[in-house]
This record gives C-alpha cells, sequence and structure tokens, in this order.
C-alpha cells in the first residue's frame, strides 16, 4: 500500500482508521468532467483518455465493465497494474505485457499522481482516467467515470441498444449506488481493516444486514432498478464477484455466504452471463491481490485454493424480467 505526502511516496501496511478502531476511506481527489460537447474542454475524443486499472480492484472493475458493455473498448485504452500491491503500491511490470503500461510506460501509479499534482497527498489509486492530450488526470472516481462512460461517449460507442443510466431512472440509480455504498461496497473494507472488534462488528452487521435487503428486493426484480441492467448493478456486481473468493474469509465476512443467498447468488451470475462481463472477471488477480497485498491481515500472503465457485451456472432470472413467464 502506502501514499504520497506533499510529493514524496512512503510506505505503511495499515490504512487510516479513527479513534474507534473503524477503517477511514480518502475521497476521490480529482473529479473533472469529460463533456460530448466538442466545444468545450476536455471532451470526448477516440484515443485521447486512457485507463488504468485493476482486474483485483472492485471500483476499477466497475469502469472495466461499463467499457466493455458500452462497447467503448476501441475508443479508450487500458493499462493493467499487476495484481499485488506493496510498497510502491500499484505497479506495472513493463516485461510482462498483462501488466504493464502502454500508456505513458510508468512503473508505479503513485508516478502518475505526481506527474498530475506534483505536491500531491493522498493515496494513488485505480480506477483513473488519464488524458493524452493535457498529460493528466480527469478523474478517478469510479462513478463519475462510469457516468461518463454512459452519457458523454454516446457518440464513440460500438453499441447503442444498451442505456447504463437513462435519465428516468437517473434518481433511482443513484439512490441505489449511494445505498450500496457504505454498507457494502465499502463495508467489507470496514470489516476487513478494522483495528478494533467493536469496529468489526459493527461493519459485519451493516453488511449482511444490507445484503438481506438487497436479496429481498432481487427476489422480486430482475435488477436493483427495476427490469433495466444500470450502473447500480454494476455496483453492487463488483463486490458480490469477490464476496466468497476473498471477503468472506479474508476480511472476515463470514456470517453467511453468498452461495447462501438465492438471489443475489443468481444475480452475480446473471450479470457474468452478460456478453463481455466474464472477460474482465480475472479471478486468480483477485485472489493475489487481497490474499498477497495485506500483510498485516494474512502475513504468510498465503493464497487460498477454494473456493469453487461456478459463476456460469444456470441463472434462471429472466423469468422475473417482464413479459417472461
Amino acid at each position: 500500500m502506502g501514499s504520497l505526502l506533499a510529493g514524496a511516496w512512503r510506505y505503511d501496511d495499515h490504512l487510516p482508521t479513527d479513534d474507534r478502531g473503524a477503517f477511514i476511506r480518502e475521497t476521490a481527489a480529482f473529479r473533472e468532467r469529460v463533456t460530448a460537447d466538442s466545444s468545450s474542454e476536455p471532451h470526448a475524443v477516440a484515443g485521447r483518455y486512457h485507463l488504468y486499472v485493476s482486474y483485483a480492484c472492485p471500483w476499477a472493475h466497475r469502469v472495466l465493465i461499463a467499457r466493455t458493455l458500452l462497447g467503448l473498448e476501441h475508443a479508450i485504452s487500458i493499462s493493467i497494474a499487476h495484481p499485488v500491491m506493496l510498497e510502491n503500491g500499484w505497479v506495472f511490470r513493463q516485461d510482462e505485457a498483462e501488466d504493464s503500461d502502454p500508456g505513458l510506460h510508468a512503473d508505479y501509479l503513485w508516478q502518475l499522481y505526481l506527474k498530475a499534482a506534483p505536491n500531491y497527498t493522498g493515496r494513488a489509486t485505480v480506477p483513473v482516467l488519464w488524458d493524452r492530450a493535457r498529460d493528466t488526470i480527469v478523474n478517478n472516481e469510479s462513478r463519475d467515470i462510469m457516468r461518463m462512460l454512459s452519457r458523454e461517449f454516446t457518440a464513440l460507442r460500438d453499441r447503442t441498444d444498451l442505456d447504463l443510466a437513462p435519465v428516468d431512472l437517473e434518481s433511482e440509480i443513484n439512490q441505489a449506488i449511494q445505498a450500496l455504498y457504505e454498507p457494502i461496497n465499502n463495508g467489507v473494507y470496514r470489516c476487513g481493516f478494522a483495528r478494533t472488534q467493536v469496529a468489526y462488528e459493527r461493519a459485519v452487521r451493516e453488511v449482511f444486514d444490507a445484503l438481506r435487503y438487497w436479496e429481498g428486493i432481487l427476489a422480486k426484480q430482475r435488477y436493483l432498478c427495476g427490469d433495466r441492467f444500470t450502473e447500480a448493478d454494476i455496483c453492487l456486481f463488483t463486490t458480490l464477484f469477490r464476496f466468497d473468493l476473498v471477503y468472506a474469509t479474508h476480511f472476515k465476512c463470514n456470517l453467511r455466504r453468498l452461495v447462501d443467498f438465492p438471489n443475489l447468488w443468481g444475480f452475480v451470475r446473471d450479470v457474468y452471463a452478460m456478453p463481455g462481463v466474464a472477460e474482465t472477471c480475472n479471478v486468480p488477480h483477485i485472489k493475489q491481490h487481497y490474499f498477497g497485498s495485506h500483510p498485516s491481515v494474512n502475513p504468510t500472503r498465503i493464497v487460498p485454493v477454494g473456493p469453487e465457485l461456478d459463476f456460469s451456472a444456470p441463472h434462471h432470472r429472466e423469468r422475473l424480467s417482464r413479459g417472461d413467464s
């Protein structure tokens, strides 16, 4: 792990917590918006933007899925970080094609943060949307980047049959994403990085209270906002996909397994079956990252062999769509 302090990189295995031992997540520092309007800056142009991501990170995975489903692979290039993140944070190994940086040929993600802001203080996280024309970071907040891909890059998309952020559902999508964030998306991290028993137990119960709530919602409808797949579903999927793989054990989210929630587990298989999604789901990267990158949580860095999960098993959730029998 580690972070930058006034432009200097420093390594620290422990993430910040409050005086009760609860994990504190840093807010995104770069929040500029790309627009579809060519008369403003920055605007959407094919080949201008580059994404720095990790297959292991659920926040970066959101953006990878949106890029794939919207057919923007030709318009926005990517660099994939190596799965194990230690004393230099996210790294790029130029001698390994999958984990190299064909963009700026950086060795470490934090170098890009310093290029954008030489005196930057904070963590160097993925995803990062980089602007080649201005040689800087546009945005490092996954929700912002997803919305920009959905709304501002429409003219560059290969697929026009999918709208991840329809205007008539915008309020509902935003509410769902917000409701998921603290108890589930960030909640699993609040469990894993808690420094006290009290902080951990509070977080883990909030995780499972929220899972039970959404289990009930998904018993009645195919997706979080009804019959249409949206950004909100992506935000839930990337956390749930990792749940039994790593969070249940590594982060001690073990009151129940995800497979014990039939509707949530079916939802994960439903999304996984969408064309292109499976190709963004790299199980070895996910397991290597979590079990190998947190010495304070897993000192031996041994990666478990299991669990055996069949994400491609039939889900039968199409019966919940309106008009299906």
